[in-house]
């Protein structure tokens, strides 16, 4: 509004000066340029709301949530979990800044480029929130002229997508990640890809659950067998990925109307897409004039070492060779993969909950003088996982308490602290009441609401002989025990309930 006040200021100045002559017309002319001027400043700005009396609305960003304590310790439990087998692969830990330079993201999703979060010019850096954490690796692995590694990351990524909270589709969301970078033998890391998930899965209970397999040159192979243009492999790619959310025949639409594809093509495709097993289908389309198509020729190869080397792994039975799994991102160049699970509970139906595969050309759209480095891997849809484990665990302990010093007399705060700090210096977990004279009956109480093991008493006579209780919280029962060896016993006691 600066502006057009002092627009209007000047122009008030000139056309009411007394030394200055104006027609009515020129004066006309100039209220109006004054009022477009007003219109063009005001075109973008949308009416006030009203305040409300003044009161701010308290509420999360669409698509985003508050954990509470019991929710934390879920997540906590479920994270552990998935770091704990990451590691027993031998993958590595890196972490990667929640902002990439816009340039970095664009280009590599496909249509789901639309979903990345953009940002202001920052001081001279056009940037964006990580749309996930796979092409931000690509750019690590690039940036430090890495040859090889097997590394895992657990972080946040940002989709402006349409959220689903309840069944755990949001715009801030976690992904646990673990890829392979570096040249090794044909399809072992893949196939340890999928391991991976099986084990993660497993871990979870996750009871019924099923992990689709399929290849890029497979589909290239089938698209170029049925005569789709070399120039919307892509674009037919991306609506054969909607396959597992919506009907053929709505997928053909989108092929034939939207994407520009002869119909006759497409019901040629649909005769492939449909279609799932493992190596009995293998060998239909190998012995079929698919299997002369040398794109699929290689595809197909390369499926059948990864089902040989899944069934030695142990995890066939959960593997599934399916034609309709596509992966419509733009960069994956091999295997595809993704896990869905199986559940008569429809609270449990909550779509995929991992995906990845192979993306060889990613690295090299970053590195000097295109140096590729094949990468593959998988990212664990955690969010989703989180939405089944919520509802399945009830009563969560939030507490990693072990120990509560107690006393029953007044006058005793200072002495609790000591026992307090001489836990603290030993390791042990332990809080006290934070109030000068707390009842007994209430410290007990609080022990037992909080699930704390173990309660460190002290009094006037504990004083003067030298000794403390130590009280199991579960079964009611005190021994009296030296002070000198307090950190002893409750180690000793401690480890006992652990073990029971």
């Amino acid at each position: 509004m600066l502006l057009v006040r002092r627009v209007w200021s000047s122009a008030s100045s000139f056309v009411h000066n007394p030394y200055i002559r104006m027609s009515s017309t020129e004066i006309m002319g100039t209220t109006e340029s004054i009022k477009e001027l007003k219109l063009e400043e005001n075109k973008d700005c949308k009416p006030k709301k009203e305040s409300r009396g003044g009161k701010l609305t308290l509420k999360c960003p669409k698509g985003m949530r508050d954990y509470e304590p019991d929710k934390m310790a879920v997540r906590e439990t479920v994270f552990n979990k998935i770091k704990k087998c990451f590691m027993k692969h031998g993958a590595v830990q890196i972490d990667t800044p929640v902002m990439e330079l816009k340039e970095i993201l664009t280009g590599k999703y496909g249509e789901d480029s639309k979903l990345i979060y953009e940002l202001e010019d920052q001081g001279g850096e056009i940037l964006a929130l990580r749309y996930d954490l796979t092409v931000p690796f690509a750019r690590y692995v690039a940036m430090k002229k890495v040859k090889s590694i097997k590394r895992y990351q657990i972080a946040r990524v940002y989709r402006r997508d349409n959220p689903a909270m309840t069944k755990g589709r949001y715009r801030e969301f976690y992904q646990c990640d673990v890829d392979f970078a570096g040249e090794y033998e044909r399809m072992l890391t893949d196939t340890e890809c999928v391991k991976i998930v099986c084990d993660i899965l497993n871990e979870l209970e996750m009871e019924k659950f099923t992990i689709k397999v399929n290849h890029r040159k497979v589909l290239d192979g089938i698209f170029e067998f049925c005569g789709v243009p070399a120039d919307s492999f892509r674009p037919i790619c991306s609506a054969v990925d909607k396959l597992d959310k919506e009907s053929w025949e709505t997928v053909k639409t989108e092929m034939v109307e939207t994407k520009g594809l002869d119909p006759a093509i497409a019901d040629k495709i649909g005769t492939f897409v449909r279609r799932k097993g493992t190596f009995e289908l293998l060998d239909e389309l190998e012995q079929s004039d698919l299997g002369q198509n040398n794109t699929a020729k290689e595809g197909l190869s390369d499926v059948r070492l990864l089902l040989e080397y899944c069934e030695l792994f142990g995890c066939l039975e959960h593997v599934s060779f399916d034609l309709s799994l596509a992966r419509g991102l733009d960069y994956y160049t091999g295997s595809i993969f993704e896990a869905v699970l199986e559940s008569d509970n429809p609270h449990d139906s909550v779509g995929s909950v991992a995906g990845g595969g192979r993306y060889d050309n990613l690295v090299g759209m970053f590195a000097p003088k295109g140096r590729s480095i094949p990468c593959v891997g998988v990212s664990i849809g955690i969010e989703r996982l989180f939405s089944i484990m919520e509802r399945r665990m009830k009563d969560v302990k939030t507490s990693v308490v072990k120990v509560l010093v107690v006393s029953g007399q007044k006058g005793l705060m200072k002495e609790r602290m000591k026992l307090l700090n001489l836990l603290w210096k030993a390791d042990i977990s332990a809080e006290m009441l934070y109030k000068a004279n707390p009842k007994l009956l209430s410290q007990f109480q609080h022990a037992e609401n909080e699930g704390i093991p173990l309660c460190l008493v002290i009094g006037e006579s504990e004083l003067e002989q030298g000794v403390v209780k130590l009280r199991n919280n579960s079964q009611r029962d005190e021994k009296t025990i030296a002070r000198d060896d307090l950190v002893a016993e409750t180690r000793k006691l401690l480890a006992e309930l652990e073990s029971s």
